[in-house]
């Protein structure tokens, strides 16, 4: 399947976000492919307090006043955090967690590096399915890179967006997470692919979360 054009991302945030679930990035480091299915992502807009386009246009938040497909990435908690700018000037999407993937292209040494990327607070290998449960870790075991990436366009050669015709089936749509309170932290702008709601940043259908009031399911996904 073909890398995503630039004009795929040129669209509204909200739309974005959902269509990237199940989407896979491939980032190249030596022989390597690494790749991570998308299962959770996060919309912003200019408007939005919780954005950082919101706080206004600077030389580090560029990208998310450019064209849609175009990189943002800054420091969060420590780590490396991926966006990708969409339609409108300060629209984009945060990719929240993946899920670590394989195929001909992206094999088990693949696989085997991200862990050597990821290791856990011990030094231990992290299992699988832990390995990008949130934005930083993500990042981390992609070896993705602020200095590197922010502000740049895709690079077919070295990092990229996947179509690998993953159906995405069922949708959960809820409030992001970490937001700020007074900083329209109520908004239902984050996505996940129900079917890897276990291993997301936070499961949305953890005990205690109610169908209607804490979320919602889209039924036939995207």
């Amino acid at each position: 399947m073909p890398a995503l054009p630039d004009r795929f991302f040129d669209r509204d945030a909200q739309t974005l976000a959902k269509e990237l679930l199940g989407k896979v990035i491939r980032h190249r480091q030596g022989d390597l492919w690494l790749a991570a299915r998308i299962i959770e992502t996060e919309a912003y807009y200019l408007t939005d307090k919780g954005s950082h386009a919101s706080l206004g246009y600077t030389e580090k938040r560029k990208a998310l006043f450019l064209d849609g497909g175009h990189i943002y990435m800054y420091y969060a908690r420590g780590g490396d955090s991926l966006n990708f700018s969409a339609h409108g000037p300060g629209n984009a999407v945060l990719i929240k967690s993946a899920y670590p993937w394989q195929d001909d292209l992206s094999n088990a040494n693949s696989l085997a590096q991200m862990q050597l990327n990821n290791p856990d607070a011990s030094g231990n290998l992290r299992p699988a399915e832990r390995l990008c449960a949130g934005q930083t870790l993500l990042c981390r075991a992609l070896g993705l890179k602020v200095p590197r990436w922010d502000a740049q366009r895709f690079d077919p050669e070295h990092l990229y967006v996947d179509d690998c015709g993953i159906a995405v089936p069922r949708v959960i749509q809820a409030a992001r997470l970490g937001i700020p309170q007074g900083r329209d932290e109520h908004l239902p702008y984050r996505f996940v692919d129900a079917e890897y709601a276990r291993f997301c940043t936070r499961n949305p259908l953890r005990r205690g979360q109610v169908e209607g009031r804490d979320f919602f399911i889209h039924q036939q996904g995207n």
